[in-house]
């Protein structure tokens, strides 16, 4: 266990509280202008899901759990879990589908993404920071619709919804950012 300053905490950290692991899902750190700055960490429990939130002085210690961080490769999902190689070794991994929570729309056959190991089984994961995708439906472009600003909707081959420039049609692909979901730009693939 190493303990850290509560500002320093990120998501994606684990967190060892009371004997416990939680896997940090965000971290904010506010300084109002009276009074002490403080963080705010929402946290899910490793061994049965359930969500935490957690207010601490910025100051203050808390205990980082012991993790490996090693990079996998994702290969298919199944109803046994998620399934990733190591690259190295060709050890695979099964991740649960409360571990990959919401950022399952975001996983490609392939993909490297990076696992946190702790006692053998994956408990954290950490996608790159961009991915891209092709947009298979989309509005057509509304004539005097100026560039700026004017955006519309699109639906991604994963299933996803995203807000697109006017110029970007079905069959484009394009990058998108991991932690919103947001357009980034044209893919130069």
């Amino acid at each position: 266990m190493a303990k850290v300053i509560a500002s320093s905490v990120r998501k994606g950290n684990v967190l060892d509280i009371d004997g416990r692991l939680y896997v940090v899902l965000t971290a904010q750190n506010f300084h109002p202008g009276k009074g002490t700055p403080v963080t705010q960490v929402d946290m899910r429990r490793i061994s049965d899901g359930v969500k935490v939130s957690e207010r601490w002085k910025t100051t203050e210690q808390v205990e980082r759990a012991v993790v490996e961080d090693i990079n996998f490769q994702f290969l298919y999902a199944d109803g046994e879990g998620y399934h990733f190689m190591n690259p190295e070794n060709y050890d695979q991994v099964v991740a649960t589908p409360d571990m990959i929570g919401d950022d399952k729309v975001y996983l490609i056959e392939g993909m490297t993404v990076v696992l946190s190991i702790h006692e053998g089984n994956p408990i954290a994961m950490e996608l790159p920071r961009q991915v891209t995708f092709e947009v298979v439906e989309t509005e057509p472009v509304v004539k005097g619709q100026t560039a700026s600003s004017s955006y519309k909707p699109a639906i991604l081959n994963n299933g996803m919804r995203t807000m697109v420039p006017p110029h970007i049609d079905a069959g484009t692909r394009i990058v998108v950012l991991t932690d919103d979901g947001s357009y980034v730009e044209r893919a130069k693939d």
